[in-house]
């Protein structure tokens, strides 16, 4: 210990000076932590210097700056060489992980010796002090690429190269080595990160690279159990899914004619429950579900919204899953139906959908049974309640009926208690899907979301439409596949790239990587890969929001903050969409270009950009097309926002100062850049803030995100009834496509999904 002392004590000076941290301070803590651990190892050291508190909030980057030397000295000796180069030889480093298995032989057979020494004089060192330490301990402790045995052998800045050499790896040679340097700029520079698979799988021999995926299940015995395989499969190689239910029949509904024998969705949600908690993710963590049901299903009274309560029948329980709830504009409108002495008196009719299908006898144009899930309404025709009104007065339809306000009480009790159901408003997100083409108007083409509420793509059950025995006695069962969807995530750290003014080169390559995960992902289930392939969707974000209002001295429950929101994020939009343009003119557009609302120029309407550069880029993409059918999406960005340095999402902070804590730590942290100039933007922690202020800015945003955002309302645990419902409705009335969880302050913490948090 007293060796490593008289090498920390040679850094002093260096360090105090560059972060503003206490040199007598900082010499004591060392002196403290040496007496104490005599016979430890430096890791004390690191959790003893990292004691950051609102007075000296960069001591933080002191525990990583030795954090750093720890691991500099670890990889070297695992790799045999002098630790004082800080890093080793890159193509040796490839080359032993290949051999070891650990890396896939694809880096290899891309590139030369050549290109890996051209590239290893890119990797810049001196960028690993952009880490704090939380920053830093998430990233060695999760994705660094170890040996069998957990030797570290990969070192921040590799991680980062490995990343946009895998990425890029099949770009055109003569610029190829150009891009990858530009992807290692992004990432370095802590102006983005991946996805949390991409981060932890890129270039290695296993695993997959997109966040999540959502399936929808037909109304059979077949449907459901493929679907709880294919769940089983996407598990296992770290996927977070999202399922639609709501085609499924309800509790007491016939099977084959024979009545009453339905047992309705709740057994199989817990089949579901009890896959996601056997099948874990790379053996880290069980696997992650949402479960969607419509509003109008039967089954929403029926167990649907207590699966995840304390209270009632354990037997009808899943704890393990996640929850959604979608909800019709007409199913908003009935909650606000009063009489005379303002008590809600609006009604609202559940139905089974397989019992909605035999007695209505809607079809499409192929002669298919049509559903009330099938129709959403659009502004200036009402498609679905035309059909709702249709079944309320149908005679032979059994339907069961409640008062909408009791409805809503129990999504808002369940809500308090457990953070969900999600809150999913599925005229919205139809009126503004741009590819809505492929069903026809009026038609419901996006079902559901997924498990973080940011994914907003088309959905269709697979079937099962044959199975024979072939002539070498193969039983061959014959699938149509449907959209299953796959998310393909990114996001911008805007706390450094909007200070930095980088956002258009940035974007350029950002979305130029995410097409390529498409192409290079091996996805095991077949129908997710076809849907990656057919609409090439991806999902750029963004994380550090409140970071970003604190640089720029702006309080969060203002219009100027209201403001720009829409200012930041119609820039992002535009970047986004001619850089997928561009990309377009190169490569081609996907497969479903023609018809859609970006080729009419429908989308730039709705939206309202009529700016000059607007009707520039609009006439653009009806000429060149565009790669992607979907481009933005603000997942939750929880533990990468922490390897950015930066605040989660779009979320505000927990408080200026705080304790994170995760399965394997809990460190104590303050807000980031925190200091006399920006303390008065952090001062109010999240669930202080007026929701109502994150609403309006989160309206701004969604104008400009094709998708959806994962948006979570912060609420005390006393809140009124009133005021948490006052809450849903300026959800939906600002527009909202979603809501994610409503955290209050009983609530221990949620598990989520990491897989989104890119």
């Amino acid at each position: 210990m007293s060796v490593i002392i008289e090498s920390i004590e040679q850094q002093l000076d260096q360090l105090a000076n560059k972060h503003a941290v206490d040199l007598t301070k900082l010499k004591e803590k060392v002196n403290e932590t040496s007496q104490a651990n005599q016979d430890s190892n430096q890791t004390a050291l690191f959790y003893s210097l990292n004691q950051i508190a609102m007075d000296q909030p960069n001591w933080t980057f002191i525990a990583a700056h030795f954090y750093l030397e720890q691991l500099y000295r670890e990889a070297a000796d695992n790799r045999g060489y002098d630790h004082h180069l800080k890093y080793g030889n890159l193509l040796t480093l490839i080359q032993k992980l290949t051999n070891e298995g650990i890396y896939s032989t694809h880096l290899l057979e891309a590139y030369s010796e050549q290109d890996i020494l051209l590239l290893e004089q890119e990797i810049k060192p001196e960028r690993d002090a952009f880490f704090n330490y939380i920053g830093l301990f998430l990233l060695a402790d999760r994705y660094l690429a170890r040996d069998h045995d957990r030797k570290l052998y990969e070192l921040p800045q590799e991680r980062f190269m490995i990343i946009a050499m895998t990425i890029l790896k099949n770009e055109k040679t003569e610029n190829r080595l150009d891009l990858v340097k530009e992807a290692y700029w992004a990432l370095s520079n802590l102006y983005m990160t991946v996805a949390t698979p991409t981060l932890s799988n890129a270039g290695k021999s296993y695993g997959q690279l997109s966040s999540c995926f959502i399936d929808t299940v037909d109304d059979s015995l077949d449907g459901i159990y493929l679907n709880n395989w294919d769940i089983a499969r996407l598990s296992k190689d770290g996927g977070g899914i999202g399922v639609y239910y709501g085609k499924v029949r309800a509790l007491g509904s016939d099977i084959k004619k024979f009545k009453g024998n339905s047992s309705g969705v709740v057994p199989w949600i817990r089949l579901i429950n009890d896959t996601a908690v056997s099948v874990d993710q790379l053996g880290q963590r069980q696997g992650a579900v949402a479960i969607y049901l419509d509003i109008f299903h039967k089954d929403i009274m029926n167990g649907f919204l207590d699966l995840k309560t304390n209270n009632g029948d354990e037997r009808r329980k899943a704890h393990d899953i996640f929850t959604g709830v979608t909800i019709p504009d007409l199913f908003m409108e009935q909650l606000q139906i009063t009489d005379q002495d303002g008590k809600s008196i609006g009604e609202w009719h559940t139905f089974c959908p397989h019992q909605v299908k035999q007695v209505m006898g809607w079809t499409d144009a192929n002669g298919r049974s049509l559903g009330l899930e099938d129709f959403y309404d659009e502004i200036d025709k009402k498609y679905f309640t035309e059909k709702y009104q249709e079944a309320v007065n149908h005679p032979l339809l059994p339907r069961k009926t409640y008062r909408a306000m009791d409805i809503m009480a129990r999504i808002m009790v369940a809500q308090l208690e457990t953070g969900t159901p999600y809150m999913f408003y599925r005229d919205e997100v139809n009126r503004q899907n741009p590819n809505k083409h492929i069903k026809g108007i009026g038609r419901t083409s996006i079902y559901s979301s997924n498990l973080c509420t940011e994914i907003a793509q088309n959905m269709s059950p697979t079937e099962i439409v044959n199975e024979y025995v072939d002539t070498d006695g193969n039983i061959v069962i014959v699938r149509k596949p449907g959209d299953f969807v796959v998310c393909n995530l990114s996001s911008i750290n805007l706390a450094t790239a909007v200070p930095a003014q980088v956002l258009e080169r940035l974007v350029r390559i950002q979305v130029r990587m995410l097409d390529n995960v498409i192409d290079l992902n091996t996805i095991s289930v077949g129908q997710a890969q076809a849907t990656n392939k057919k609409y090439r969707a991806v999902g750029l974000g963004t994380f550090g929001w409140h970071h970003l209002l604190a640089l720029e001295k702006i309080y969060w429950e203002t219009d100027e903050a209201v403001e720009f929101a829409d200012r930041v994020y119609e820039d992002i939009a535009y970047y986004t969409i001619k850089a997928s343009m561009e990309l377009a003119k190169e490569k081609g557009a996907f497969q479903a270009f023609e018809g859609s609302e970006w080729q009419t120029g429908k989308y730039f309407e709705r939206r309202q950009y009529t700016s000059e550069r607007w009707g520039e880029l609009r006439d653009a993409v009806a000429k060149n097309g565009l790669r992607n059918g979907w481009l933005m999406a603000v997942a939750p960005n929880s533990s990468t926002a922490k390897i950015g340095g930066s605040t989660d999402g779009i979320d505000p902070i927990y408080a200026a100062e705080y304790a994170e804590e995760k399965k394997n730590f809990k460190f104590k942290v303050t807000a980031p850049d925190i200091n006399h100039r920006t303390y008065a933007y952090y001062r109010r922690a999240r669930h202080e803030l007026d929701q109502v202020w994150s609403i309006k800015q989160n309206a701004r945003r969604q104008r400009h995100v094709d998708q959806g955002i994962s948006f979570n309302l912060y609420v005390r645990h006393d809140i009124k009834a009133r005021e948490l419902l006052n809450l849903h409705f300026a959800a939906w009335e600002n527009g909202l496509k979603t809501t994610y969880y409503v955290r209050s302050t009983s609530q221990t913490e949620i598990d989520e999904c990491e897989a989104c948090h890119s």
